[in-house]
């Protein structure tokens, strides 16, 4: 699982932000944020639902439509952008076009009434285990000045342009920890200075680091080092306390359970561990079958069971990865036009039938399922 989890985190900002790289389409640089409000979610004492912002193809018209879909099943997009470490190392405020596409991305949001949720993310979408799109020269750990400036600098811009109710400081944190344990407390520092800063200027953002739940069990053997499935790392999440507002996961467990087959009991660790608001920051099930993946529609219904019948009352937002499927001949393009080799493309495609609804628009038996959780009928 050293990349298959993390492709779509870098996959589907992409794909959200073709709409507002260059010229193709007459969004303002500026948001300005009178126009379509959106519907202040967190306030509302319930589960907020959203999705990351992934269109099923590769073209602007296709990123317009489907934020125009998601108004009518979400209430929310998640919104994680590697940071543009040179933009940001010396100071917050500038131009640049890492902030345009932030900004029109937000634009869009609001058009159709949709909220939002950041997490800062410092890895590469390809693989947690590293650091993406470092400066040539720059040295990869959270040791280095010129990483924790431009990490703190992003962060406060963030905060400053778009005042998110919840704010992620990395994704998956969890895989990185296990890979470099040296790193860990130049990490839990940065997360330290960070979340203090945070809370200083906008004390009330809720802030949080997510951990990808499956790996943090021990699930995947070659990532476990040894250690028993079901052994839950829960030092890796106490770490951070008492600087976690929220605990947030991502799960997919179609990688390891077939369908139907998610224990009862699965997720339940996390209700008595801690007495804090719980989120689920990313996740899904595949309804197609690749290779030793499991996927049916059936099993789909029955993931959206198992993290509501088992989470439900306790979670302050959830995100499903995706909305619709990926058309993959659209998306094979796309990606072969910026260069990306064919290793992430077949990955990809584990992950290109997640969606509630198929590329083409036609609903699956889950996508009501979703619907009536988030209107609680």
């Amino acid at each position: 699982m050293k990349k298959i989890v993390p492709l779509l985190s870098f996959f589907v900002l992409f794909l959200a932000a073709m709409a507002c790289n260059g010229e193709p389409v007459a969004l303002e640089t500026t948001p300005d944020l009178s126009v379509e409000p959106t519907r202040n979610t967190f306030a509302w004492d319930r589960t907020a639902y959203g999705f990351f912002p992934s269109p099923p193809e590769a073209t602007l018209e296709s990123v317009l439509d489907h934020f125009e879909t998601l108004e009518a099943h979400a209430d929310f997009i998640l919104v994680q952008p590697n940071i543009p470490w040179q933009d940001f190392v010396a100071e917050i405020d500038g131009d640049s076009q890492a902030r345009t596409d932030l900004r029109n991305q937000i634009l869009l949001a609001r058009r159709n009434r949709l909220d939002w949720v950041f997490v800062v993310d410092p890895l590469n979408g390809l693989n947690r285990r590293e650091f993406f799109g470092l400066p040539a020269g720059w040295e990869s750990s959270f040791a280095n000045p010129d990483i924790r400036s431009a990490f703190m600098n992003f962060t406060l811009w963030i905060l400053q342009e778009f005042e998110p109710r919840y704010l992620g400081l990395a994704s998956e944190i969890n895989t990185y920890l296990d890979a470099y344990p040296e790193d860990a407390p130049h990490y839990l520092s940065l997360y330290a200075d960070v979340y203090d800063r945070v809370k200083m200027d906008f004390p009330e953002t809720q802030v949080f680091v997510t951990f990808q739940w499956d790996d943090l069990n021990n699930m995947f053997p070659p990532a476990a080092e040894g250690r028993p499935a079901y052994q839950t790392n829960w030092d890796q999440v106490e770490a951070f306390e008492p600087r976690l507002d929220l605990w947030v996961i991502s799960s997919y467990p179609y990688f390891i359970f077939e369908d139907g087959g998610i224990p009862a009991d699965y997720y339940t660790p996390l209700l008595s561990k801690t007495d804090k608001p719980l989120a689920v920051a990313e996740g899904g099930w595949t309804t197609a079958r690749e290779g030793v993946v499991h996927g049916s529609e059936a099993g789909q219904v029955a993931y959206l069971e198992a993290v509501h019948d088992q989470l439900g009352e306790r979670l302050s937002f959830w995100v499903y990865l995706i909305l619709a499927d990926l058309n993959m001949d659209s998306i094979r393009a796309g990606m072969d036009d910026l260069g990306r080799p064919s290793d992430d493309i077949d990955t990809l495609s584990l992950f290109a039938s997640l969606g509630l609804i198929t590329s083409e628009g036609k609903p699956k038996a889950a996508l009501s399922l979703w619907d009536r959780f988030r209107t609680n009928d």
